[in-house]
């Protein structure tokens, strides 16, 4: 049985119906957390919440009017939700960029601003931000996905500063290519636009920059992520942690 570090505290997971999301909420649930588990899908967050004896909560996050004025009573907020396209810039869908942008940077600011009122209430909260390889470095093709993982970084950066005196910190994971539905649906789009193999995507593209030549396990994901919540990170903050197999290394 591991620690209920977390026992009485209250984790609000995005897209947590699935890949790291729900790895996520496992984590924080055997760490005695009670967890909220958001995503759009509402058989992927019913099945998840009941999994984890947590709650779901179905909510279009890219649909951002309705979240200006939430207030959330939450200690932990991971924003994870996210989705990739593909595509040159020349050729991108101006709509898809602006719902990209509001599903992975508008949404996590206006989540973090619902949370932090009670956060600096009890003088206790955890900020993760399920960043990415691509918050630090660029890929072609996917202007959408690593302009608005460059704008988390520097959101979570400020979330820090204005949390710290308060005992709320702020952090982003920064894994490479992560095992999950989305990486399986990049793969087959970067296939597409490169005209091979499945396979050869994942050797020739994806960890052609790691010196670990796999992909990330989401569990991994979410072990980072109940450290950066747990007592003992209480000093880490401001922070991006990467789990890339030493891609950012070069």
């Amino acid at each position: 049985m591991p620690e209920q570090d977390l026992a009485g505290k209250r984790a609000l997971i995005t897209g947590a119906g699935s890949g790291i999301g729900l790895a996520c909420a496992r984590e924080f649930s055997g760490r005695g957390a009670h967890v909220i588990v958001a995503d759009v899908n509402s058989d992927a967050a019913g099945a998840a919440a009941a999994e984890v004896g947590g709650e779901a909560w179905v909510v279009d996050l890219s649909d951002t009017a309705e979240q200006e004025d939430l207030e959330l009573d939450v200690d932990i907020l991971v924003n994870n939700a996210g989705i990739q396209s593909v595509a040159p810039i020349d050729e991108f869908d101006p709509e898809r960029f602006r719902f990209m942008h509001r599903l992975m940077v508008e949404s996590p600011f206006l989540l973090i601003r619902a949370s932090l009122p009670k956060m600096y209430e009890r003088g206790w909260g955890r900020i993760i931000n399920v960043s990415s390889a691509h918050g630090l470095r660029a890929s072609a093709f996917k202007v959408a996905y690593v302009s608005a993982k460059h704008a988390l970084e520097g959101m979570s950066k400020v979330a820090a500063l204005e949390g710290g005196p308060h005992g709320v910190t702020s952090n982003c994971i920064n894994p490479a290519y992560v095992r999950t539905p989305l990486v399986e649906k990049q793969i087959a789009d970067q296939a597409k636009i490169h005209g091979i193999g499945p396979d050869e995507v994942v050797e020739k593209i994806m960890l052609t920059e790691s010196a670990i030549p796999r992909l990330v396990e989401a569990e991994e994901v979410a072990s980072l992520a109940g450290w950066l919540a747990s007592a003992h990170s209480a000093m880490v903050t401001g922070g991006s942690y990467t789990m890339d197999g030493g891609w950012t290394a070069r």
